[in-house]
């Protein structure tokens, strides 16, 4: 009897090896030595790097300086927030999303449009930018639905982000982009509040499809970072509720474009009382089972820039702790790194800082 059961789990085996793996769409992941934050800085609006070994202890880079001139790569306000970066699907460079924005100088709460970089390098980076007050002719895909009769008075295009997703279709048939979500507000067009969107950019990163909406769940929502999650099998989203009760909140569908279910109003980032959060960005340590949910507490002076853990399943969040060694964290993302990549980047800011000493 124990032979044929184990003959059967030999087959069993053997038919699962032979089985096409299952498909889902996920950034890729490498490197076992460092962490990159790349976020925008609390010192001004342009987009900075820290290093660290742990993914808590961390030391700025060319003394937290813009990594890139943000006039030369935010072609409508001359301000890169919210940096979002991640590995392109092939391993052959690293791509960006910012958004266009610079409130010290339109002295206002509103933009216009994102930035879309890629770089081979993390250092040299290249870029497009998408005004969306222009409309359909910005976009790849002129057959499809636009979602506003008038995309001119667009007054938010916020906080974009990436992920690679291997199963979508282009019109020619050639499978496989990047969705790029971010959050859209067209006041003048019949929305009431600030709504989940996506677009698709091709392999290139300079072709992108007009915005169709994630999701609504009647009220307005800004900052959504999404994750595949094996243990479930589903994709989660942590998110900020504008209004309402306080903290990031988690939702989750069984495919990217959903259906989201509405936030678990139980299970949530709440170890800020009443003070207001935004900008979440989880990431795994690698080796490690469980996730790190980094985000901004910004209501008390000073802001405190706060990573908290959660288990396997991002679930039951615990041990907030502050982020050290950054002198103006504020929203941003997390890339693991190898060792050629964390020794390339501290090398870069090393020459810096030796340049600026001989001035």
């Amino acid at each position: 009897m124990k032979l044929f059961f184990s003959n059967i789990l030999k087959i069993c085996i053997l038919l699962a090896a032979a089985s096409p793996v299952a498909s889902f769409a996920q950034n890729l992941q490498k490197g076992d030595y460092g962490y990159l934050y790349c976020h925008m800085s609390g010192d001004g609006e342009w987009t900075a790097y820290a290093l660290s070994r742990d993914g808590l202890n961390f030391h700025d880079l060319i003394d937290g300086k813009p990594v890139f001139d943000p006039a030369e790569h935010a072609r409508i306000e001359g301000g890169t927030r919210d940096a979002y970066i991640t590995r392109k699907h092939d391993d052959k460079g690293y791509l960006m999303v910012t958004t266009d924005m610079c409130v010290a100088k339109s002295k206002k709460w509103h933009n216009y449009g994102i930035d879309l970089l890629q770089s081979k390098d993390l250092i040299n980076w290249e870029s497009k930018t998408f005004d969306f007050r222009k409309g359909p002719e910005i976009f790849c895909d002129p057959e499809s639905p636009d979602p506003y009769k008038n995309y001119s008075t667009i007054v938010r295009v916020w906080a974009p982000q990436i992920f690679w997703d291997p199963e979508y279709v282009w019109k020619d048939g050639k499978k496989g982009g990047y969705m790029i979500y971010y959050s859209l507000w067209n006041p003048e067009d019949g929305e009431k509040y600030d709504r989940m969107y996506y677009s698709y950019a091709d392999e290139s990163f300079t072709k992108l499809t007009k915005p169709r909406l994630l999701f609504d769940w009647g009220y307005a929502t800004i900052d959504a970072d999404i994750n595949y999650l094996k243990t479930d099998g589903l994709y989660h989203m942590m998110i900020k509720k504008e209004g309402g009760t306080p903290g990031i909140f988690t939702s989750t569908a069984p495919t990217l474009h959903g259906p989201w279910s509405e936030p678990d109003e139980k299970d949530y980032v709440d170890f800020e009382g009443n003070k207001k959060c935004e900008g979440v960005s989880a990431f795994q340590k690698f080796g490690d089972k469980d996730w790190k949910i980094a985000y901004i507490e910004y209501s008390s002076s000073p802001k405190h820039y706060r990573i908290c853990t959660a288990d396997e399943n991002m679930r039951n969040f615990r041990d907030p702790q502050d982020i050290r060694g950054v002198k103006a964290p504020q929203h941003g993302s997390f890339m693991t790194l190898t060792k050629k990549e964390y020794d390339r980047l501290q090398k870069w800011s090393d020459s810096y800082k030796k340049k600026q000493e001989k001035k």
